[in-house]
């Protein structure tokens, strides 16, 4: 296979490969850190008897997803206060026409879910998102991981019924989901603690994300009246305390998003969840480990 054929074939496929990897590990750098080395084994291994590039690239990626999903485990545990997973810019564009494909890659991505497969083993994650997300065969996702069919169909079982136990249950209207969240943010914005509390579901959640690097809450906020007077106030201080503060709205893990800059560099990612026509979830993510990977050109 000729040079510019291989780099061809391997990019040809590379959306799909940061797909799995960024679901197996929630983190943009270690995705890309994964696939840069299933291009390395690709490139420089033996390529003669692979007869389906897809397949085999996905496999590289999975193994080495699993292997690097176990060595961060230790890290996580480490975190300061509550673990979001990397805000992922996702525009599936034409490469997605299908709109049930769409919907099932979106929510598979979904900072929900992916919060609910930290809890999975690394075994079970795989299994999830190649069975759930990509639609693999149960036989070709054992022979991915080296088990038999069987054991990939019970951990499949068992991933589904934990995530299925965990999610959210509700249908995200996508168009809703971004007038609340345009809404929220300009309520928050200009000081509407009314309007704010009539936005918020009664039992909301408010989760953020910081690891000790910069301001947020260190445990999860619950109830309307908390998280509405725990976001006006912050809002508050926030924009009296920094300068030259503008908004981006953009598409993060399937759905709306609003990137606050500040002096032209990012410094929070929110994000809402929303059910029966109020916002159940707020997510607030901080930590500028997390916020590298987000363009603002």
């Amino acid at each position: 296979m000729a040079t510019d054929t291989v780099t061809e074939v391997f990019e040809e496929h590379r959306p799909v490969l940061m797909g799995v990897a960024y679901r197996m590990l929630g983190l943009v750098a270690d995705a890309e850190d994964v696939v840069q080395e299933a291009w390395l084994r690709w490139s420089g291994g033996d390529r003669s008897d692979v007869r389906e590039p897809r397949g085999y690239l996905v496999r590289i990626t999975t193994r080495l997803a699993v292997d690097r999903l176990r060595q961060a485990q230790s890290r996580k545990e480490a975190y300061v206060g509550p673990w979001l997973p990397e805000p992922y810019v996702t525009d599936f564009g034409d490469t997605v026409a299908d709109t049930a494909e769409r919907a099932v890659l979106a929510d598979t991505v979904s900072l929900a879910v992916l919060v609910v497969l930290e809890s999975l083993s690394p075994l079970e994650r795989a299994v999830f998102v190649l069975r759930e997300a990509f639609g693999y065969p149960y036989a070709d996702i054992a022979v991915t991981l080296d088990r038999s069919e069987p054991a990939v169909r019970q951990l499949a079982g068992r991933a589904r019924r934990h995530v299925e136990e965990k999610r959210p249950r509700y249908e995200v209207d996508p168009v809703e989901q971004r007038a609340l969240t345009e809404r929220f943010i300009a309520a928050a914005t200009e000081g509407d603690l009314e309007g704010l509390m009539s936005l918020l579901a009664p039992d909301v959640r408010l989760v953020g994300d910081s690891g000790g690097l910069a301001q947020a809450p260190l445990r999860v906020i619950e109830s309307a009246d908390k998280v509405g007077r725990f976001i006006d106030g912050a809002t508050r201080k926030g924009l009296a305390d920094v300068a030259d503060v503008s908004f981006r709205t953009l598409e993060v893990n399937g759905g709306p998003a609003v990137l606050m800059l500040s002096g032209g560099k990012p410094d929070s990612v929110f994000q809402v969840d929303v059910s029966g026509g109020r916002i159940s979830c707020v997510y607030v993510i901080r930590n500028p480990e997390k916020l590298l990977s987000l363009s603002v050109d």
